[in-house]
């Protein structure tokens, strides 16, 4: 008899990794994700994505508004990846429930 595993979750994010950053004792994946405006393929729209390395079941990742707006996908990256560590955490706060 052979036991059969539960699907491994995807991956809590198809966006560039950014960061690492600890809250309230959990560490989190920081993501960069681009929301595409049809309206204007002439920018980059980045939201950030935030997902615990200890996700429990069924719990989803948070995300930011677009945050980003940069003239390409580089610029909108070296953007993400220029926030200090306290900004990081708090576009975190502002997305998790009070």
């Amino acid at each position: 008899m052979t036991a059969t595993l539960p699907p491994k979750p995807g991956p809590p994010s198809r966006g560039q990794y950014v960061a690492n950053v600890s809250h309230l004792g959990r560490f989190w994946d920081v993501f960069l994700e681009f929301d595409d405006d049809p309206k204007r393929p002439d920018i980059c729209r980045g939201v950030l994505c935030f997902c615990p390395s200890d996700r429990n079941e069924g719990e989803q990742p948070r995300r930011t508004t677009a945050i980003i707006v940069e003239s390409s996908y580089e610029d909108a990256l070296h953007k993400a990846r220029s926030f200090e560590q306290h900004q990081l955490v708090g576009f975190l706060r502002s997305v998790l429930p009070d």
